[in-house]
């Protein structure tokens, strides 16, 4: 994870093309000619073994370490099998930074005795530190820098957006469909199978150092979950993010991996993870532009409610339909609109309505006229003009008529001008002035649940959830851990069924009264604890293990009696058990028999929730109906952890399990909030118990009184990998101040929001002054977003938190960091509340900030503090930092070194970065 070096490929100086030639089809000559077409403003180098003075009028080498100074990038066209040695070659000689647009078939398979090309390519990396940006890439394009280091066909125009993809074939089709769509891009970057620099890379660079609006991302894989989740969240929080993938189907899945338990199609997965990056998915590449231009041209929405107005009944119903099976609304008019466009003498085919057909005979002017009525209704969210063109409104004349009125118009504005020739025109119009316009009207829909999409997705980066209803305590996550421990020194993967009881009840998940036995006798003795019908499961090795059944759903019955009413039955069901396991299943040790009561009576819903692992996005969040039912009725959905209540409940309104609820429910707000509730304690499990891999809850009942685990499996593997780092529970710690105060000092979590509010209502504007540089009466929805959602893969902030009397809590003071994407430095801020100066607040949290940044390897911390914050400055003194007066910000910087560093480039990234 690192942007060590990349500028090297984006900002060259110099370029070497190694394999360059006059031959046209040859791959070195065609990037040697971009390079040339596009009057690369540097210096341009041809090495090619063959000894050619020149190469299209530039000078030629034959070997790289003739060249009159190390090259900033070298880009290698020759045969793939020569790589590996070009690239140790170049390292050696001190280049920093390699673009390989070879490539082949063979890549992976070891031949005569040597590794594969693959591997010795990054072999041969590593030990000179060079980037390598492929093989199979089709190269990088920055037209702001008039650098074209591709074997594209065509120029592309310079613009903000960016284009990151892993197939170089894709990104010269996405050239071409750009031009004709007249987009321009920052950069346009193809990695195709790269062996050292990554996509998360890429997008760390770009989010950094690229004016950039809008990111393009298409992705085939994914190697390293955590640093692309990273990247990708750092990056939609300050861009429009758009992702397309392949391989969303296990046909198409290259990867090779293994499925995830209990999840039929792994591309769920992804979308939980665009979702949770506040990032719009989209499916086909026409989709990525239109989504492209409706994000980039509309203001946002405040809901998803959709007004349609047209002068044709048939295109309408079409754009409603598909609205409908988007799920997007369709606006409901108030009074006063009905009565607008009753007044207004249109002759509409449904009156008041919506949609506003105003059939064949509309002129422009009338188009106009009731598009502004429409816009101004305070429950529409956008309006959707469609348009066919007639005699009294041709295309072009109506697309001009909204141009000249827009103004007029208060709300986000698309068009629909259907045809080809006549229409062309309109669109032309529109396009021109920045009104996004489709060619049919259910397009026109796509993009606009593209905006409903990504105004969703934001939120919840954004949101500020409420508190947890539970966490765990330090006693709880050790009991748990201290049973993992003992199942594993038995050489066990699976916990029994009592054993994943005691887990779930520590969790606070109800589970079924339940008796364990092993014996007839013991099985018999149990019968008496209950009244009326029983249940009896035999426990074994072949149904201890979560989503074991997934292709054969019967077998959850298979080792299930039920409707037992007597000791003796009971009794008898244990023998019978027993002996058809033996029968069936002689490799399995019976374990234990669980007893329960039946569980009927009560209109009880099934449903299934647990934890699974991703091979790639580590644990995973699963929830949906139960019984035999989930393997048919698909509804499983999925979200990664950590999940807060407002995460939990926009993955439970995703599935029929709401839908059922909110239909047949006394109090569908109690079960939500019931089962959102369960969803956070099995993501703040998956979170404390990392050696679980995964649990299975099936079924779960609820029903008006209560919600309880009936039946449950849980397995254990290696050590969990998050793609999103859970809360750092092991930060915490407590402290008594010199005042008395017993003190919690803890990472801040995204529920600390209220918080953070009432301590800056108690800061003085002093105080306020010092922290952001300026006055900051009030913090917006966004800046608690910003302040509470922290990501702890790259920030950290550490509050000290006490417990008053009245039982509430209080914030005392924060530190924080951020830590640049190679871990060289992190930039503090600290403030503390007035009136607690003296207390030793500032000393205790900047200590424990400084340990914290050495335990993660970070090199140096700096802050910068206003000249005549004298107090801040002498805590700085006092714990050891450098300051000196920065003449360009007329501010303090305060630099303090936390730890050497252990590589050339570090140091040199170290000496480079501004004081």
């Amino acid at each position: 994870m690192s942007t060590r070096f990349l500028r090297h490929f984006f900002e060259p100086r110099t370029i070497a093309v190694i394999g360059a030639s006059e031959k046209s089809d040859s791959l070195g000559g065609m990037v040697i000619r971009n390079l040339l077409e596009g009057e690369f403003p540097g210096t341009l180098w041809a090495v090619n073994p063959k000894g050619y003075d020149s190469v299209h009028g530039q000078a030629a080498f034959s070997r790289v370490s003739q060249l009159p100074e190390v090259p900033d990038l070298a880009v290698i066209c020759s045969p793939v099998a020569t790589v590996p040695g070009r690239i140790a070659r170049l390292g050696s000689f001190g280049c920093r930074a390699a673009l390989v647009l070879s490539g082949g078939s063979h890549l992976d398979e070891a031949r005569d005795g040597k590794a594969s090309i693959r591997s010795r390519m990054l072999d041969a990396a590593r030990a000179s530190g060079i980037r390598v940006l492929g093989p199979e890439c089709m190269g990088l394009i920055v037209p702001g820098r008039r650098l074209n280091a591709s074997y594209a066909n065509q120029t592309i125009k310079r613009g903000k957006v960016a284009y990151l993809g892993q197939s170089g074939m894709l990104g010269t089709a996405m050239i071409d469909w750009a031009a004709g769509r007249g987009v321009g891009f920052s950069h346009l970057i193809t990695l195709g199978d790269s062996v050292d620099v990554m996509l998360p890379d890429l997008l760390d660079y770009i989010n950094q150092y690229s004016p950039t609006q809008a990111i393009l991302l298409h992705l085939e894989k994914v190697m390293d979950a955590q640093h692309f989740m990273t990247a990708l969240r750092d990056a939609s929080r300050n861009r429009l993010v758009l992702a397309i993938k392949s391989g969303r189907t296990p046909q198409s899945d290259l990867t090779g991996l293994p499925p995830t338990p209990g999840i039929a199609n792994r591309d769920q997965v992804f979308d939980a993870a665009f979702s949770r990056a506040g990032v719009v998915r989209v499916h086909d590449s026409d989709e990525l532009f239109d989504a492209l231009m409706t994000l980039s041209r509309m203001k946002p929405l405040r809901g998803d409610r959709l007004a349609i107005v047209s002068n044709g009944l048939g295109p309408a119903m079409l754009a409603i339909d598909k609205l409908i099976h988007a799920g997007g609304k369709l606006a409901d008019f108030s009074e006063e609109t009905r009565d607008a466009l009753n007044r207004g003498n249109f002759d509409m085919s449904k009156p008041g309505e919506n949609p506003v057909d105003l059939g064949g005979n509309a002129t422009p002017e009338k188009l106009v006229d009731a598009l502004e009525i429409v816009a101004a209704d305070p429950g529409v969210d956008a309006v959707l003009v469609v348009h066919a063109p007639t005699r009294l409104a041709p295309s072009k004349v109506t697309a001009q008529a909204l141009v000249a009125n827009r103004k007029r118009f208060r709300r986000n504005l698309l068009t629909s001008f259907m045809g080809l020739e006549e229409a062309f025109s309109a669109r032309h119009e529109c396009n021109l002035a920045g009104i996004p316009t489709y060619v049919s009207p259910e397009q026109a829909v796509k993009a606009f649940m593209h905006m409903v999409d990504y105004q969703r997705v934001q939120a919840l980066l954004q949101e500020t959830p409420p508190s947890l209803p539970f966490s765990t305590t330090r006693e709880i996550r050790a009991r748990c851990r201290k049973l993992i421990e003992t199942v594993k020194a038995e050489g066990r993967e699976t916990l029994t069924h009592s054993e994943t009881a005691r887990v779930l009840e520590a969790y606070g998940i109800a589970v079924a009264p339940s008796r364990y036995v092993a014996t007839p006798e013991e099985g018999a003795e149990a019968a008496a604890a209950f009244e009326g019908a029983m249940a009896l499961k035999v426990i074994h090795e072949g149904n201890c293990r979560p989503f074991r059944y997934r292709k054969h759903p019967h077998r959850l019955s298979a080792g299930l009696l039920q409707d037992l009413r007597t000791p003796e039955q009971v009794a008898e069901g244990v023998t019978l058990l027993g002996d058809k396991v033996a029968e069936k299943y002689p490799a399995f040790e019976v374990r234990e028999y669980c007893l329960q009561p039946m569980q009927r009576g009560k209109h009880s819903m099934q449903v299934c929730a647990g934890i699974t692992r991703d091979p790639v996005f580590g644990p995973v969040i699963v929830f949906g109906i139960g019984g035999y039912k989930v393997n048919i009725l698909a509804d499983r959905q999925v979200a990664l952890p950590p999940l807060n209540m407002r995460l939990a409940e926009d993955m439970v309104e995703r599935t029929h399990v709401a839908r059922l609820i909110h239909e047949h429910s006394g109090d569908p707000h109690r079960d939500i909030d019931r089962l959102c509730q369960l969803l956070v304690k099995l993501s703040q499990m998956a979170s404390d118990l990392v050696e679980l891999r995964g649990l299975e809850i099936n079924p779960l009942l609820l029903n008006r009184d209560e919600m309880v685990a009936v039946d449950f499996a849980m397995d254990l593997g290696q050590p969990a990998r998050f793609a999103i780092l859970p809360y750092p529970e092991e930060l915490r710690e407590w402290v008594t101040l010199k005042n008395g105060w017993e003190v919690e000092v803890r990472p801040i979590r995204a529920e600390d929001a209220p918080l953070i509010t009432r301590f800056h209502e108690q800061l003085s504007e002093e105080s306020i002054r010092f922290r952001y540089f300026h006055n900051k009466a009030d913090l917006t929805q966004r800046d608690l977003s910003i302040l509470s959602h922290i990501n702890y893969d790259r920030q950290m902030a550490f509050i000290a938190e006490h417990l008053r009397e009245d039982g509430g809590k209080e914030m005392l003071g924060v530190v924080r960091v951020w830590n640049d994407p190679d871990n060289i430095r992190t930039e503090f801020s600290v403030i503390i509340r007035d009136d607690l100066q003296g207390l030793g607040i500032g000393s205790l949290l900047m200590n424990k900030m400084i340990d914290y940044c050495r335990s993660i390897g970070t090199l140096e911390m700096i802050g910068k503090i206003m000249v005549d914050n004298h107090p801040m400055r002498a805590l700085m003194k006092h714990l050891g930092f450098r300051q000196r007066y920065n003449m360009e910000e007329q501010v303090v910087d305060a630099v303090l070194r936390l730890n050497e560093p252990e590589s050339e480039w570090q140091r040199h990234r170290l000496e480079s970065l501004p004081d």
